[in-house]
């Protein structure tokens, strides 16, 4: 299924809006239900303040009512696949169990796939929260 979440990714990573990097992302989610899910990366003239491609996929996941990732696919032209931000990787984690599988992705067919807890490791999540955890 990488294969076509790639496609699609790169599909809309041709839609990106991104005047002021030029760098134009794309992402594809397929999800736990196996509706696919896309998102670019959108720019604004507040650079870097926009919005990018792997959080413009889990909110269309998340409109649509979806709200865990099976998969997630992310390309970019660049000279080697590049792994999604920091941010993006914690909104990641927030929808996807550490075994789920990240293809990052060139345009020139070049690929990487690691886990999220691999790209994650020691992710923040609720447990944290815990009140009841909470030590005085």
């Amino acid at each position: 299924m990488s294969e076509i979440l790639v496609e699609a990714a790169d599909i809309v990573r041709a839609k990106a809006y991104a005047p002021y990097s030029n760098f134009q992302v794309g992402a594809a989610i397929r999800s736990v239900e196996g509706n696919v899910h896309l998102g670019c990366n959108v720019e604004n003239v507040a650079y870097p303040e926009g919005t990018c491609a792997e959080a413009g996929a889990i909110a269309a996941m998340i409109a649509s009512g979806d709200t865990r990732i099976a998969e997630i696919a992310v390309i970019a032209q660049a000279s080697a696949p590049v792994p999604p931000c920091g941010g993006c990787r914690q909104k990641i984690a927030e929808f996807a169990s550490g075994d789920v599988v990240v293809t990052m992705a060139t345009t020139s067919g070049e690929t990487l796939s690691m886990t999220v807890a691999e790209l994650l490791p020691g992710r923040f999540d609720a447990g944290h929260m815990d009140a009841s955890e909470a030590r005085t």
